[in-house]
């Protein structure tokens, strides 16, 4: 990649406690919580996780949605209308992704074969959401 290739830098979540809500990205999915001293001393808006080197998932709360009014509506936008987050994994990651949701009690969809996405078709992906029931996608092309 060069370094004006257009990437993913991130996806703000709404969210009901995001501390809850990193500690459970960080403590399931292994993702970094950034900023978590900053947002419980009042000097962040929102904490972070980080999903890769490039790429994080912002942890917003719902008394941000009033200041969600750079477009017109986006006040309304809190809860939806994003569908999905796909998280691409190797398949070792994949597996014990399952695995720890299933071991928390997060319920997961069946396994799907061959589903599209960025690099073509993905040999499993299943479907889980977090506590705020933002929904994921987990996936492996390997």
């Amino acid at each position: 990649m060069t370094d004006n290739t257009t990437r993913l830098d991130h996806v703000v979540l709404w969210v009901r406690d995001p501390l809850a809500a990193a500690g459970f990205y960080e403590k399931t999915l292994g993702f970094e919580p950034l900023r978590t001293a900053e947002f419980t001393a009042g000097e962040a808006s929102f904490p972070s996780v980080r999903v890769n080197e490039e790429t994080i998932l912002d942890l917003a709360p719902l008394d941000l949605v009033q200041a969600m009014n750079m477009l017109p509506g986006a006040a309304g936008s809190a809860g939806h209308p994003v569908n999905h987050v796909c998280l691409s994994l190797p398949a070792d990651a994949f597996d014990a992704l399952r695995a720890r949701l299933e071991q928390g009690d997060v319920p997961v969809s069946r396994l799907s074969h061959d589903s599209y996405g960025a690099r073509g078709a993905a040999r499993r992906s299943f479907y889980f959401r977090d506590p705020d029931g933002n929904v994921f996608e987990a996936r492996h092309y390997d």
